[in-house]
């Protein structure tokens, strides 16, 4: 495997995320992305490999959700993910493990994610990493998911 490298992402660098997913398939949830990246509500940091985006997860500070975010308490993990063809690498773990770094160097004492409970590979990783507090089980308009939520120590 090449070396990789994390960056943080700049906005004006968004739109190369689609070789990750397909932005034009989730217009709305893009925009809202890189709204939040703008006003600096959302950290985005990118897996590279030779400059070609492979993976990305993000760090988000305020959602409307009180069990995600709890103003300098609780930060949410968010939309973590790893390019088809690149998956079951580890680049996954990699991703969580620095973005749990990087929310404890920011001072925060709990971190969150949601992930649908039938993602059952996605599940695993997080469990492993510490993900093993269940904060909420329901459904949204995607089907059902869970609430996990790690303590940062």
């Amino acid at each position: 495997m090449d070396s990789y490298q994390i960056k943080k992402l700049k906005p004006e660098e968004y739109h190369k995320c689609n070789n990750i997913w397909d932005m034009e398939k989730k217009k709305k949830m893009a925009k809202v992305f890189y709204d939040e990246l703008v006003s600096g509500n959302r950290i985005t940091f990118i897996y590279s490999v030779n400059d070609e985006f492979i993976g990305e997860g993000s760090l988000v500070f305020q959602n409307d959700d009180p069990d995600y975010t709890i103003p300098d308490k609780r930060i949410y993990l968010s939309r973590m993910i790893v390019k088809e063809g690149y998956r079951n690498c580890g680049i996954g773990g990699i991703i969580v493990d620095y973005l749990i770094d990087y929310a404890k160097q920011l001072g925060f004492e709990e971190i969150t994610l949601g992930v649908d409970t039938d993602n059952l590979n996605a599940r695993h990783l997080y469990e492993k990493k510490g993900f093993t507090t269940v904060l909420f089980l329901g459904e949204d308009e995607y089907g059902e998911y869970v609430k996990l939520l790690k303590v940062l120590k």
